[in-house]
């Protein structure tokens, strides 16, 4: 029968264990704390999942370009006839950008915790503006534009930022009429909404931070 001190050596060896960077991911150099972030300066996001809202839900499909995993810009498409809902506004259609200021914190002060999960959903914390362009029912797709502020984050299913991830998003969106009345007048004028993701992020080297660098000679 153990001692109790030798059952605790066996329980932190499995932590341990389990805690730490796989050998695959050391010998990648997935263990300094960016998780692969800076094998590449950009990161190619694409993603599919559901969107919430008081007035029905709708599909949802979303691209994302992000530089150094710190800013970016999103294009997402929300559409209620493809769940057969009678969402009000059917469709929905945003651009915008977004700045993700943890990493870069993170990282260059030392700040690694003891699991790549955490670290990187700490990170993917973002703030997210956009323009939106929605098709109220009985009109014209993109017949009403709008203004869209939302905070979103993400959770990784491997412990590095190539792999599939699973997001959340909320916010609240704005038509114009508001924005330059200040007067709610209709359910059009604002909506909370929540979207739930399950996306791809690919690392990829765009040479986008040597642009413009002479080879040596």
């Amino acid at each position: 029968m153990l001692w109790a001190s030798e059952r605790r050596a066996i329980l932190g060896v499995v932590v341990a264990a389990f805690l730490s960077p796989p050998a695959e991911a050391r010998a990648q150099g997935l263990g300094d704390g960016t998780y692969g972030r800076i094998a590449g300066d950009v990161t190619l996001v694409g993603a599919l999942g559901g969107v919430v809202a008081a007035r029905g839900p709708r599909a949802e499909a979303e691209l994302r370009l992000r530089y150094l995993e710190s800013v970016g810009a999103f294009v997402s498409y929300e559409d209620g006839a493809l769940l057969g809902s009678a969402a009000e506004p059917e469709r929905v259609l945003t651009a915008g950008v977004e700045a993700r200021p943890l990493f870069f914190y993170r990282w260059l002060r030392g700040r690694e915790g003891s699991a790549a999960w955490l670290d990187l959903a700490v990170d993917s914390l973002g703030l997210e503006l956009g323009a939106t362009f929605t098709q109220p029912a009985g009109t014209a797709f993109a017949s009403l534009g709008g203004l869209q502020l939302g905070l979103g984050v993400e959770l990784p299913l491997w412990p590095r930022s190539t792999g599939p991830w699973i997001g959340l998003h909320g916010g609240l969106r704005w038509s114009d009429a508001v924005l330059e009345s200040g007067v709610i007048r209709s359910a059009d004028d604002r909506e909370a909404f929540l979207v739930i993701t399950v996306a791809w992020h690919q690392t990829v080297v765009a040479h986008v931070v040597d642009v413009g660098d002479r080879a040596p000679r």
